[in-house]
């Protein structure tokens, strides 16, 4: 079984994909975590965000592993443990940018379809492109969405949890100079899959779209299984 989740950044894909891998017993693959550990490796090489010829030939040559089970998945870049250090807002913006590169979106296209496809029992994919470029085919397939409003309230109290020194404003105009990124960008543009399910969380509990999530899936293989 393959389960794709879309939509824009602070929308509840990581924790409710996490929450459905854990509940079906399914890989947990965090895409954004695959592109934050491409800007990472950038980084770290002293190259500038808009040299794409070597930002690609980063991208082509770092190995990038996810590890473990979804509450406690371990990326490593090159064998080395870097989740703390790519969830940082420096990773975030500079994820932001480098995904827009479409030599890197391939290179991860690549990886991603193959990790999918080896999961012995199927896998729970979250990202931008999951349902419309990385797995167009996949039995189920979701695009959950908020306002910008919604999301950088979220996100502001994330962060205010963590101890990170932000504002509401700030965070807010950081949601919209992403979303217009995603928007915009000319390799696999952030858009809603034909056939995606359609939740917009910004007035309802996470257990409930949990719930939403777990009836439309039902509901899929229900109708497979009378088809078949």
């Amino acid at each position: 079984m393959i389960i794709a989740i879309d939509g824009p950044s602070g929308a509840g894909k990581s924790t409710l994909g996490k929450m459905l891998a854990k509940r079906l017993g399914l890989l947990y693959l965090d895409t954004g975590a695959m592109y934050r550990a491409v800007a990472l490796a950038v980084t770290r090489a002293g190259i500038g965000l808009d040299d794409t010829e070597r930002i690609a030939e980063i991208a082509r040559t770092a190995r990038i592993d996810l590890v473990g089970e979804p509450d406690s998945m371990q990326v490593l870049l090159d064998g080395r443990d870097v989740t703390a250090e790519i969830r940082t807002l420096e990773a975030a913006q500079a994820a932001s940018m480098v995904s827009t590169i479409s030599d890197v979106r391939r290179t991860m296209v690549e990886h991603q379809r193959a990790i999918g496809s080896a999961a012995q029992r199927g896998c729970v994919l979250e990202g931008r492109d999951i349902g419309t470029v990385v797995f167009p085919d996949a039995d189920v397939k979701f695009f959950l969405t908020a306002t910008a409003e919604a999301r950088a309230r979220r996100r502001f109290e994330e962060d205010r949890a963590k101890g990170r020194d932000s504002t509401y404003e700030q965070t807010l105009a950081e949601i919209n100079e992403r979303d217009i990124r995603d928007a915009t960008r000319v390799d696999s543009p952030l858009v809603e899959a034909p056939g995606a399910v359609r939740i917009d969380t910004s007035g309802i509990g996470l257990d409930e779209v949990f719930g939403l999530m777990l009836s439309a899936i039902d509901e899929r293989m229900n109708t497979d299984e009378r088809k078949s």
